[in-house]
């Protein structure tokens, strides 16, 4: 019988893109799901589709960067299932690329709240969950390559994206003991939607009328167009929830999608390994070179 068979998983962004794939392929394992999104008819879409497979399925519409609506999801979520074994922190945005100078504060704030607060209240709401039934269970956040390395005009995805991955490392740590594994995802391009975030942006993000023309002056008509080939090209979104699958069932922190960028961040590893070497050879600090380290595991 499968470790996961029986038990319930909440998945945020679990109406498309990889956390529906995510939920197919837990909800094969013999999990129940508990898909929340923010896009009503999509949500809609995805729980017929669940149903269809025969996986026991709960729906609820939840903006992931509004607190108080995770604490909703929780208690939802064991009122129809009793416990909550697993949370996959999925929802994210895009955002809008361009320049450090064509990035507001409003979008900032967008992907900010989203793809990093979004974690966060996640992570709030649904570990007290898991941690109370005292049978252990899964938390897997999914981050991005760009969490592994910059993307050019893409500061703030990037930024929330690296976060995700220093937060998975640190709860890894702060979790084991109460059995719950951790596990980062961090896919490069994935058949998804990602690119068109904009259409479910809340109105509190939505640039004001003289921010808009600003940016339609601007060429981002070509940055946009190309990021498109890139998806179009992309890995087929069904192979993520199964690697998924595949990797928590190894107990993998660091889950990668795309063997073929190792190479690319292999060199940013180099790279950091040889400003440790230069720092080591400093005259300044050869006082602390043996010092032992307090504070990290």
């Amino acid at each position: 019988m499968s470790d996961f068979a029986g038990k319930t998983a909440v998945i945020s962004g679990g109406a498309e893109g990889i956390g529906f794939s995510v939920a197919q392929a837990v909800g094969k394992q013999g999990m129940n799901v508990v898909i929340a999104d923010i896009d009503e008819a999509q949500l809609k879409r995805a729980q017929s589709e669940l149903e269809a497979l025969d996986i026991n399925v709960l729906a609820l519409t939840m903006d992931a960067s509004k607190q108080d609506q995770w604490h909703k999801v929780a208690e939802q979520a064991e009122a129809r299932f009793g416990k909550i074994h697993m949370l996959v922190n999925n929802a994210g945005v895009g955002g809008t690329p361009g320049s450090i100078e064509q990035t507001d504060d409003k979008d900032w704030r967008w992907v900010l709240d989203v793809n990093l607060m979004g974690v966060i209240y996640g992570a709030e709401a649904i570990i007290p969950c898991i941690k109370r039934h005292g049978e252990g269970g899964w938390l897997i956040n999914v981050a991005s390559m760009a969490g592994m390395m910059g993307v050019p005009f893409a500061g703030a995805y990037t930024a929330t994206k690296v976060a995700v991955v220093g937060m998975s490392e640190s709860w890894h740590a702060e979790l084991k003991p109460h059995n719950i594994q951790v596990s980062v995802l961090c896919p490069a391009f994935v058949k998804t939607r990602i690119n068109l975030s904009q259409r479910n942006k809340q109105s509190e993000y939505k640039n004001t009328q003289q921010a808009s023309a600003k940016a339609s002056s601007t060429d981002l008509s070509g940055m946009g167009e190309h990021m498109q080939k890139v998806i179009d090209a992309g890995l087929d979104v069904e192979i993520v929830g199964k690697r998924v699958v595949e990797a928590i069932s190894s107990g993998e922190l660091y889950i990668f999608t795309h063997p073929n960028y190792r190479k690319a961040v292999q060199a940013r590893f180099k790279a950091i390994d040889g400003a440790f070497e230069r720092s080591a050879s400093s005259p300044l600090l050869q006082h602390i070179l043996d010092e032992e380290i307090v504070g990290f595991s």
